[in-house]
């Protein structure tokens, strides 16, 4: 497979000092899968240009490291009327390398530059134009049997207990003036963490709840008083294990259970990392504010109003809230299944143990169901309630619905086995292989995908025989089956479910 590299990921591969961990996890796997790590002209001359006269050398040293393309793509239509809104050389040279994608000459190209990123939607090449995250979301997914090491379960730890000097923090070091003074002070408080096998240090999350009465006069525009959650401290190294909705999670947790009105997080926009969490945060409804003013420079300020409100279009923007005017659905999954995708709905009787290791379909709160499913008419929206099968005997006392989730899409029918594996990897609990076992097993009733959110783990897990004697469904579900509204609210009482999610 032949992998086109942007200019932006040969200038951090071949700068001074690390600039990105995950350039060096980037090119192990690259070299793992033998896959040719291809280079344009137009990037050479471009680093050749570099301010950083040792990157320069550095990179004349390796580029025997690299597959040059020898020859270049014809102009098409379609690069011809992406050039009519190229300003700059830059944006140009942009263009030039997507050539090469749009023309299937390399496989794939990794960039993390957003406006390559916004060129190849309208050439429609997306899904090969990757940033590092998702190429490695799709090699970890597509060979997990070769990923180099193992990222253990999200835990809390006192700030004490946590290494000041880890390689982790250097970037926060580089960006505030008083950050190692302001992280002594908390070492009795706590923060979320999660570390790799080998003892690293790779996502780390601190919050703080403020009431009416905290001071933000180095906020502009003024925030007026409100009862909020600070999110004071948050990175991940990304790896691609969809670590960063993980940790999202964690953060409208704790302003659900903090009853707050209004989430907000101060963050630079000085490297990748940082770009990276400003996009995902405003995937999830968080809008730029203003700035804050501090010692260490202008921080941009990022804003979620959690006010109860649901976007049935957009449930992303409004999460963890759904409608209670949307239709609602029960579907049942297998217990091989049920923890894989959903380990927050972990019963009692399954060991812990076997849920330690971190997994992109774990950690995504964007998730894929796959059904075969008479009933396909769910659309964004829709609010889903998950029943675990019986595991063998009793079924009426050991089947139960566990959670709540809510459709974002479905997509029917799937064009090809192709687009149903690419579709479904990483948010589904199955191998490729499975995947193609799955498409395969009824040649003539073809699955469909629905993705949707999860949103709520149920404290109490009403069995079958609760749930008939209750009246909230008649029988075991099959596929999809419509609950009537005033049956879903008699589930959501019994399961003690938090009401609060669900809003008029």
């Amino acid at each position: 497979m032949r992998v086109l590299l942007d200019t932006n990921i040969i200038i951090h591969r071949e700068a001074s000092f690390v600039v990105m961990k995950e350039i060096g996890v980037l090119f192990n796997w690259l070299d793992k899968l033998g896959y040719s790590k291809c280079i344009h002209p137009v990037t050479i001359n471009e680093i050749e240009k570099h301010r950083d006269k040792r990157v320069v050398e550095t990179f004349k040293a390796k580029i025997k490291n690299y597959t040059e393309l020898k020859t270049e793509a014809p102009e098409t239509p379609a690069i011809q009327n992406l050039r009519l809104n190229d300003q700059s050389e830059n944006d140009k040279n942009d263009s030039t390398l997507l050539k090469e994608v749009y023309a299937s000459r390399v496989d794939l190209m990794i960039s993390e530059d957003g406006g390559v990123r916004r060129k190849a939607g309208i050439l429609g090449i997306t899904d090969r134009v990757l940033t590092i995250d998702e190429f490695l979301e799709k090699v970890t997914a597509e060979h997990p049997d070769l990923a180099s090491y193992k990222v253990l379960a999200v835990k809390r730890e006192h700030f004490g207990n946590i290494n000041l000097a880890d390689p982790f923090f250097d970037s926060f070091k580089r960006d505030y003036v008083e950050f190692a003074e302001w992280f002594n002070r908390k070492a009795d408080e706590v923060a979320y963490i999660c570390k790799s096998e080998r003892d690293e240090l790779i996502a780390f999350l601190y919050v703080k709840l403020e009431d009416e009465r905290e001071p933000y006069s180095d906020i502009e525009p003024p925030f007026r008083p409100r009862h909020r959650l600070k999110v004071g401290t948050f990175k991940v190294s990304m790896n691609g294990y969809k670590l960063g909705e993980r940790f999202l999670k964690i953060i409208f947790d704790n302003a659900v259970r903090q009853n707050v009105d209004e989430i907000y997080v101060t963050i630079f926009d000085k490297d990748t990392d940082q770009r990276r969490l400003i996009t995902l945060l405003s995937d999830w409804g968080f809008r730029k504010h203003g700035v804050k003013r501090s010692k260490s420079g202008d921080e941009l300020v990022y804003v979620r109003d959690f006010a109860p409100k649901a976007d049935p279009a957009n449930p992303a923007l409004t999460y963890p809230y759904v409608s209670a005017k949307q239709r609602k659905f029960i579907v049942a999954i297998y217990p091989q299944y049920h923890t894989e995708l959903l380990p927050d709905s972990i019963l009692r009787t399954e060991s812990a143990t076997n849920y330690l290791e971190n997994r992109p379909n774990r950690n995504a709160l964007r998730k894929v169901y796959i059904s075969r499913s008479h009933r396909k008419d769910m659309v964004s929206g829709d609010i889903i309630v998950f029943y675990r099968t019986a595991s063998g005997g009793a079924g009426h006392y050991t089947s139960v619905a566990t959670t709540l989730g809510v459709v974002e899409s479905v997509i029917h029918p799937v064009p090809s086995l192709e687009d149903f594996i690419r579709l479904c990897r990483k948010r589904s609990v199955f191998s490729d292989d499975e995947l193609k076992q799955h498409w395969n097993y009824y040649p003539k009733l073809k699955p469909f995908i629905v993705n949707f959110l999860f949103i709520h783990s149920f404290p109490k897990r009403p069995n079958l025989a609760t749930l008939k004697e209750e009246k909230i469904i008649v029988d075991a579900p099959r596929g999809f089956d419509e609950i009537p509204a005033e049956s879903f609210q008699k589930l959501i009482t019994i399961s003690n479910a938090n009401k609060r999610l669900i809003v008029d």
